[in-house]
């Protein structure tokens, strides 16, 4: 039975993409009656979370919504039954993740926060917290989704669904949602009449058919992606995207998220990385000056809403895609959406127990994935070898073996050899350390 009203605890609500999370719990007030949002953050995140709650208390004032903010510093305290658990976090914070950029760049490898070496530490380093988050779910609020778009997202989906009895995890990513909308445009439609078919793992699907309204439109859009401008690519905030040539996206009959552009384009993303590290500017040092701008704005006591610099960030709509999920499994709509789940037979050649990034039909019950079949021929190497990336790194994660994550680096295609692989996974381990101790025992 449904309830009437839902306690929500956000785990890194000290993070700058909290303001987007209230927006739209409030929006959506009359179909998700939130009763209480818990901001839960460490000790280290305490001027963060004191201005991002202030905030959101005042906006929660200013639209007039009887949703309780509580801020805490105390896990266990906070998920006392609680419905619905969503996980935002960054361990090591932002200079962790320019240490995972600027580490492999100084080798002459793509530094990039979830694909590569990067991606492997920020799994290396989330993964055991996670664990430990959801030993706590299963004691204090065994009945709560958790809906995790930290990222690597679909590794840290399938570490939990892997590593624990815990079945109620949903991991989430804002990449469909840009894909969804890129799409809507070049086919002229409305975005909410726009569903696709996409095979693969986070950060690393095909849109393999799109419908409007149903029907297939995807020959046509097809054929309009083939020939698109630099411009009118799907573009991120993180990264700019390049046009791929018409006999590579005839040829493959699948449409490439951003995120390939590391994978195809490799030789040109690389030079472009090389710059900002030289110039100071790669990724992880830009949104740190993006976050101080922001927690400026977010700590004027006049300011009741989500600033519009917000959208800057690389991963804008998060937080929204994070409100849509909740709203629609708490009143069972039956409506798709893109997640990562347990792959259960929906793509027919990957593991079972593996996480998949899949269009889902969202009920009472949770995702249910909608089965594509084998994975298309010229896409399937691709997806295999990134997927075999992601297990060893999780085995890696939960182990601290090391030679297992020089042979995980070693297997991703953005690492151009052997020496490298190992040079760049010590680096990476001194550096982060302190965050490690599974390497370290």
């Amino acid at each position: 039975m449904k309830k009437d009203s839902v306690k929500i605890v956000t785990i890194g609500g000290g993070s700058s993409y909290t303001p987007e999370l209230i927006e739209g719990f409030i929006k959506r007030y009359d179909t998700l009656p939130v009763r209480e949002l818990w901001l839960v953050d460490i000790e280290a995140g305490r001027d963060k979370l004191e201005t991002v709650g202030a905030l959101a208390k005042r906006m929660v004032e200013k639209a007039g919504v009887p949703m309780k903010i509580v801020l805490s510093y105390d896990r266990r305290e906070a998920l006392k039954d609680a419905d619905f658990v969503t996980t935002q976090m960054r361990i090591g914070r932002l200079p962790a993740r320019i240490l995972d950029e600027r580490i492999p760049l100084s080798h002459g490898m793509i530094g990039q926060e979830t694909n590569g070496a990067g991606g492997m530490f920020k799994a290396f380093r989330t993964i055991p917290v996670i664990l430990d988050i959801v030993k706590d779910i299963q004691e204090l609020c065994p009945n709560a989704w958790l809906i995790n778009f930290t990222n690597p997202a679909g590794m840290v989906t399938e570490a939990i669904l892997r590593h624990t009895n815990f079945k109620k995890t949903i991991g989430l990513c804002n990449v469909p949602v840009n894909m969804v909308a890129g799409f809507a445009k070049m086919l002229g439609v409305e975005e909410k009449d726009v569903t696709m078919e996409i095979q693969g793992v986070n950060h690393f699907i095909f849109a393999t058919d799109v419908f409007v309204n149903g029907e297939s439109r995807f020959q046509e859009l097809l054929d309009k992606y083939a020939h698109l401008s630099a411009e009118d690519t799907i573009q991120m905030k993180n990264f700019v995207s390049l046009p791929y040539s018409p006999a590579f996206i005839e040829g493959l009959g699948a449409i490439p998220c951003p995120y390939h552009n590391y994978y195809f384009f490799t030789k040109e993303q690389l030079e472009e990385e090389l710059e900002q590290f030289k110039t100071g500017t790669v990724r992880g040092e830009v949104v740190s000056e993006t976050e101080k701008e922001l927690f400026e704005l977010y700590s004027h006591e006049e300011l009741a809403e989500k600033p519009k610099q917000l959208e800057m960030r690389g991963g804008a709509k998060y937080s929204d895609a994070a409100c849509n999920l909740i709203q629609s499994i708490y009143n069972d709509t039956g409506d798709i959406q893109y997640v990562n789940v347990r792959n259960n037979g929906t793509i027919l050649d990957l593991p079972a127990d593996s996480a998949v990034e899949v269009a889902c039909r969202i009920t009472a019950d949770g995702p249910k994935p909608l089965a594509t079949g084998e994975l298309k021929l010229p896409i399937s190497g691709y997806v295999h070898m990134i997927k075999a990336f992601e297990r060893m790194t999780i085995e890696a994660a939960v182990s601290g073996d090391r030679n297992l994550a020089v042979a995980a680096l070693n297997l991703n295609p953005l690492c151009p050899s052997d020496e490298l692989a190992n040079i760049v996974v010590d680096e990476l381990l001194e550096a982060h350390k302190e965050y490690l101790p599974q390497f370290f025992k």
